[in-house]
């Protein structure tokens, strides 16, 4: 996967208690690297759990901030070039795992992250707020919100059928055609914004050995909960973002979800004509409300609470 990351970013691995976790950071002369590195604020990015998902997610944004902060883009463990233990993925596993790359980080960090990643990210930062200083969460969801369990739908029941999966799997998201499908059926809100070097990461990814694992693990909804539960408890300063055309969990929800806790939580402007990974299909407009973000960053530590003007 080192091959989809942007120029001037290497490989390095993190041990964890289920395997080697790769992740990607500066590793050339125009990067402030070794000594350097560790005095800039750790800014984390999180990719997604969906068939094909890894680092290269977010790699049109973090380039953006590697002059200023200390970038760190893992392949979570299950996905990408990250060890792939064959195994029942459940929640419990991946909370682990962003436990243990938090207290190798050894600092709190401002977390990036997506979708179901962002949704457990929620759900470990009420656990440890120490771990973190700010939260940016696109399209975060635990995918049975307000009791809309995917969980329970007929397609999660039949990708949870023996033998079954591994031929969904195959089938339906470990070759070009499957990948291309979905991004545009559901990933993407203009389908002319994915290019060759996008389905290609998402293949190679699709296709590492007991990738079917972790992914049959979020299809068949082995790792859904609802977040609206989770959210009143949340007390690290959090903006929630979500693309305008985005699927399975929209804007809508979003704001139904900032609104159960409005003094820590702030729901930005939705990403114009963007779909659910609108980081990688508009990382501009994402990279600027990111950098709105960390720009306020001082200026919101400097009072008592997080009062959403949302």
């Amino acid at each position: 996967m080192l091959q989809f990351q942007p120029p001037g970013f290497g490989q390095q691995v993190i041990p964890t208690s289920l395997g080697v976790m790769v992740y990607y950071t500066p590793i050339v002369d125009s990067w402030p690297i070794g000594p350097a590195t560790q005095t800039l604020p750790p800014l984390v990015f999180l990719h997604s759990l969906g068939g094909g998902s890894s680092a290269y997610e977010w790699s049109k944004v973090y380039p953006a901030f590697a002059a200023h902060y200390r970038i760190i883009a893992p392949d979570l463990i299950g996905w990408g070039q990250s060890t792939h233990p064959v195994r029942e993925y459940r929640v419990e596993d991946y909370l682990r795992i962003l436990t243990e790359l938090l207290q190798w980080i050894g600092e709190p960090a401002t977390i990036v992250a997506s979708s179901l990643t962002a949704g457990l990210v929620i759900r470990l930062a009420i656990q440890r707020p120490e771990f973190f200083k700010r939260l940016f969460l696109v399209a975060p969801a635990g995918y049975a919100d307000f009791g809309a369990d995917y969980g329970q739908n007929l397609a999660a029941r039949i990708a949870g059928l023996p033998l079954i999966d591994r031929l969904i799997y195959q089938v339906g998201a470990a070759n070009e055609l499957a990948v291309r499908n979905f991004m545009e059926r559901f990933l993407f809100a203009d389908r002319s914004r994915i290019t060759a070097e996008m389905i290609a990461a998402y293949l190679a990814s699709a296709q590492q050995m007991n990738a079917e694992y972790a992914a049959l693990a979020s299809l068949k909804g082995d790792l859904c909960f609802d977040l609206s539960l989770y959210m009143p408890q949340l007390q690290v300063p959090t903006d929630l973002v979500w693309g305008e055309r985005s699927r399975f969990s929209n804007a809508s929800v979003g704001k139904r979800l900032a609104s159960l806790n409005p003094k820590w939580v702030r729901l930005r402007e939705p990403i114009p004509e963007a779909g659910v990974l609108a980081h990688l299909e508009c990382p501009a407009l994402v990279i600027n409300q990111l950098w709105q973000t960390l720009d306020q960053l001082e200026e919101i530590f400097s009072t008592k609470g997080y009062i959403s003007t949302s």
